[in-house]
């Protein structure tokens, strides 16, 4: 017997690894309050704790940046007010840098049979469904420090601009083998495009 395309489960292609999206991840996703009351059909998949040490590293050649600007800026032209706006530069980074880890531990995805749910936040929680036969692009993008890290961030494009989801910190294995399988799916469920 077989299935209607659109109301088949989600299986893998041929030669995509779906245990590749669990591997390196973070073991326990920080879920929302009011997440009990969804009724979500699958299994939360969670980023790469690399990508806290790829951001960190970011974060504080930045800051080095910074400072390195307030003391020229303040040796050349001799203005003790460029202090302040550099302050309020590294405050605001510092602080960043110490909710990353807790940010990075709440972002989470999850295949459904006609979705995709991403989700992420810890105060302001954001939680959007994409559906496969929507999506027109799947990319995966990295940065010179995320190669480095081993990590990169794969993007999902709608026609609504306002659905597009981009999941950072992926694996390159967990990246490559969630772009194929939500080509995959996508391409059985085209809808009206």
């Amino acid at each position: 017997m077989t299935q209607n395309p659109e109301t088949a489960p989600l299986n893998p292609a041929e030669g995509t690894d779906l245990d590749a999206l669990d591997q390196g991840t973070y073991t326990k996703l920080r879920t929302a309050r009011n997440e009990a009351r969804l009724e979500l059909d699958g299994t939360w998949h969670q980023i790469s704790p690399r990508y806290v040490v790829s951001q960190i590293v970011q974060n504080v050649i930045f800051i080095a940046i910074v400072v390195a600007v307030a003391v020229v800026l303040n040796v050349v032209l001799e203005q003790d007010w460029v202090w302040i706006p550099a302050g309020v530069i590294l405050l605001i980074t510092v602080i960043t840098l110490v909710i990353l880890p807790r940010q990075a531990k709440a972002i989470g995805y999850m295949l459904r049979a006609d979705d995709i749910v991403f989700r992420k936040g810890i105060l302001w929680q954001r939680m959007i469904a994409v559906p496969y036969g929507r999506m027109q692009l799947v990319d995966i993008t990295q940065g010179p420090l995320d190669r480095a890290f081993g990590v990169s961030q794969l993007k999902m494009v709608t026609a609504a601009a306002t659905t597009g989801v981009q999941i950072p910190g992926l694996t390159q294995a967990a990246s490559e083998a969630l772009r194929d399988t939500l080509i995959q799916v996508a391409e059985t469920r085209r809808t009206g495009l």
